[in-house]
């Protein structure tokens, strides 16, 4: 089959824009078009979404979600011609895919991209193609354009594989926040602190985001956003309904949706210290043998639930208080208490300890909620292994 004469890239954000640029500055015949009105200064554009399409041997998506493309495919429906190709290359979810490519079939190639704008621009990105081998073969000169291509099975393999890429960014931009966080409550310059990270797992993500890690005002503008990484992370755990810390993780960063990916790595945590507080009222509470710490930490009408000696226990806080005598343990200076996760919700949170009492190891897990301008442990239960 032959390759496409004229291109129509529909959506010149970012990604969509460096798309475009890309293939113009290559030698195709592109016009683009966009609802944002966002025109990039290499690209032929126009205005009118049907005169765009009607033109076009191929149609490329560069939309944010499955919504958009949905959208802008219903809204082009009549002037999309019979032999014209659509070359997918929005994130969106598996499902969302594999109903694309059953609405137009053969003419579908589903190819999310691997990478950022710089890759586009630079003709390096990582495309997932799903496609029938007609249309593969069709478009094929043009995917090349971009970067090498790495098939795949369907639209929806394709789709699920782009959000794994994705989580695995996610991951990293949240291990290098909490290695910030360390470096920054141990008051370890920030320059210092990325020389460093830059010579282990995470370099390269160090390297190529410093001038934002550096909490300065952006040098340049988002290369992929923090709202775009949200969108994906929680499209990959509504589809697979298991899990996901990097879903709430980035959902609950106090930054511009807009701004770069790096700038979530730098930023505040949700709550202040003060959600803290309780937790470690707990640990002196277990640190002293003086319950008055306990009371500190919990609200009175707090319960402590687990299982003791192959029974479930639910201790109301007297109870609890009860169990110790005002001292603390005489093998007090080998144990260990450990603050092992704490996610706040606005007035409510979670968190995890982690207890080493001799040959003991506890795993508590509170529900803290935020009342008179402070926070309290609501409850607790516990996990004990020897």
């Amino acid at each position: 089959m032959t390759a496409p004469h004229t291109i129509a890239v529909l959506g010149l954000g970012r990604m969509g824009a460096a798309l475009a640029t890309r293939l113009t500055d290559q030698g195709w015949d592109v016009v683009g078009w966009t609802r944002s009105g966002r025109t990039p200064g290499a690209v032929r554009t126009t205005g009118d979404l049907n005169e765009a399409v009607a033109k076009a041997d191929l149609v490329v998506l560069a939309l944010f979600d499955g919504p958009a493309c949905r959208q802008v495919l219903d809204d082009a429906r009549d002037s999309l011609r019979a032999d014209t190709v659509v070359l997918n290359t929005s994130t969106v979810a598996p499902a969302e895919a594999a109903e694309l490519a059953r609405r137009l079939g053969a003419s579908y190639v589903h190819a999310p991209v691997l990478s950022s704008v710089p890759a586009a621009a630079g003709g390096t990105l990582r495309i997932l193609a799903a496609a029938d081998h007609g249309a593969l073969d069709r478009v094929r000169p043009v995917l090349e354009t971009l970067g090498t291509v790495r098939r795949c099975d369907d639209a929806a393999t394709a789709a699920a594989l782009k959000l794994i890429a994705n989580n695995s960014l996610a991951g990293a931009v949240l291990a290098l926040r909490d290695s910030l966080r360390q470096a920054d409550a141990h008051g370890l310059p920030r320059a210092q602190t990325l020389d460093v990270l830059e010579l282990g797992g995470l370099g390269g993500l160090v390297a190529r985001k410093r001038p934002f890690l550096m909490a300065e005002p952006a040098p340049a503008p988002a290369e992929f956003t923090i709202g775009a990484l949200a969108k994906d992370m929680a499209l990959l755990a509504a589809a697979s309904n298991t899990p996901l810390r990097s879903a709430a993780g980035l959902a609950d960063t106090p930054a511009d949706p807009e701004a770069d990916i790096a700038v979530a790595a730098t930023a505040p945590t949700t709550a202040g210290d003060d959600v803290l507080e309780p937790l470690r009222a707990y640990i002196r509470g277990h640190a002293t043998g003086d319950p008055a710490h306990f009371r500190e930490a919990f609200l009175p009408t707090a319960h402590v639930e687990g299982v003791r000696d192959g029974a479930f226990v639910s201790w109301p806080l007297d109870a609890y208080c009860a169990l110790f005598q005002g001292r603390p343990a005489p093998d007090e200076p080998t144990r260990s208490r450990r603050i092992d996760s704490v996610d706040v919700h606005g007035t409510v949170a979670t968190a995890t300890m982690t207890l080493s009492h001799g040959a003991d190891t506890f795993t508590d897990v509170f529900l803290l909620v935020r009342v008179d301008g402070g926070w309290r442990i609501a409850n607790k239960a516990y996990h004990r292994r020897s």
